[in-house]
């Protein structure tokens, strides 16, 4: 299948974490594979992880379904619901959703409480006995769910020989919980299984640590939750058009209440603050550039007269590539609140999948993002939602 690679040497995919919101993921995916824009490198953390999985693991006409069959499993509506709960679980069950945004914002409450109860289906089940009545040491103490479904899930619709071929790379974070280190596991340096991937979004207390290698690892998003700065310092630097997209936006307004204040903790906690790291990148790229003109300029002799390991360490860092990173970031909706990450809603789902592919698609129309950045360092930024290009 074509490769839309020109004028850039590599097309990388980099995907946040953000539980129920990763459908946005793939609705930008679905726009990525209509425009033969397949990547070289997809790398996430958490839900991005996942996604990142079922992109890797299938050929290119197979991937749009993969995603699409692991979203509709893990919200289709549970077999058994609390009848107590109020009238609305009924329009949500059967995907008809009330307009108004307080009543949405009731029904998609509810139905964050339903995935609280039930878990979601062939993701993560509750323990049936409670963490805190459990013994110290055993399975039932370390979280609130039993995450095995996703590892089923996982070799179902994933081809973990299909990644470690090599011929898309593939990245994932984790927390060693023993050391504190946050760890990728990649197809340069690991065989990469289901464990992998389940350790990247291993959340406690929800989720219990995954075993890697003999040792334990919790979210990648309690250190980073994004994978860009692995995939931009990584070497040999090639010239990159790198997808990051986001489910956290780092900018909000001044939240008024309590609950408001929750939901702006976890946006920024969770968010990548990827105008810093850009900003920290273009610094980085300006330097390495004057580098190169510097080796340039030097006569024959002063480069002879050099030890050959400082001239090694310097022509390592010196680089005239180019860079575009375009941020695609889900603004989520005042009603959905602060269970938006663990709201498994069938018709949640559609509305965050529809934003993405909308997303994309708004951001393909604009030519530049697919060109060579004409900036001295080399590095372009864009945002489609803030319709701004630096």
């Amino acid at each position: 299948m074509k490769k839309q690679h020109a004028p850039f040497e590599r097309i990388a995919l980099i995907l946040q974490g953000g539980g129920a919101l990763g459908s946005y993921q793939a609705g930008v995916y679905e726009v990525l594979a209509e425009k033969d824009l397949h990547p070289d490198w997809v790398a996430g953390i958490s839900i991005g992880a996942i996604n990142a999985a079922l992109i890797a693991g299938n050929p290119p006409e197979k991937r749009v379904d993969a995603l699409r069959d692991f979203w509709q499993t893990i919200t289709a509506t549970p077999p058994a619901h609390p009848a107590y709960l109020p009238s609305l679980w009924g329009l949500q069950a059967t995907g008809i959703e009330p307009q108004h945004d307080v009543l949405r914002g009731w029904s998609n409450q509810i139905s964050a409480f339903a995935t609280l109860i039930n878990g979601a289906q062939d993701f993560f089940k509750p323990r049936l006995l409670h963490p805190l009545l459990a013994p110290s040491g055993t399975d039932n103490a370390q979280s609130f769910y039993d995450t095995s479904p996703l590892k089923a899930t996982l070799e179902r619709l994933v081809d973990f020989d299909r990644i470690n071929t090599g011929k898309m790379r593939f990245s994932v974070g984790a927390v060693n919980v023993l050391t504190g280190n946050f760890t990728y596991f990649d197809t340069t340096t690991h065989t990469i299984g289901p464990e992998h991937v389940m350790a990247s979004g291993a959340l406690p207390p929800g989720f219990p640590a995954v075993m890697v290698d003999g040792e334990p690892y919790w979210d990648g998003g309690l250190v980073s939750n994004t994978p860009l700065q692995w995939v931009l310092d990584s070497k040999p630097r090639c010239d990159t058009l790198a997808f990051q997209v986001d489910l956290w936006s780092a900018r909000g307004e001044f939240p008024g209440d309590l609950i408001c204040q929750d939901i702006r903790l976890k946006d920024i906690r969770f968010s990548s603050r990827t105008r810093q790291a850009t900003d920290q990148f273009r610094r980085q790229q300006r330097l390495r550039r004057a580098l190169a003109r510097l080796i340039e300029k030097m006569p024959d002799a002063a480069l002879l007269g050099a030890e050959d390991a400082e001239i090694d360490a310097l022509i390592s860092e010196a680089d005239e590539k180019d860079y575009n990173i375009i941020q695609l970031i889900y603004r989520a909706k005042e009603y959905e609140g602060v269970s938006k990450d663990y709201e498994f809603s069938r018709t949640t789902m559609h509305e965050h999948w529809h934003a993405g592919y909308e997303d994309a698609i708004l951001t393909l129309r604009h030519p530049e993002v697919l060109q060579c950045p004409t900036s001295p360092d080399g590095v372009a930024t864009f945002d489609v939602h803030r319709k701004k290009q630096s």
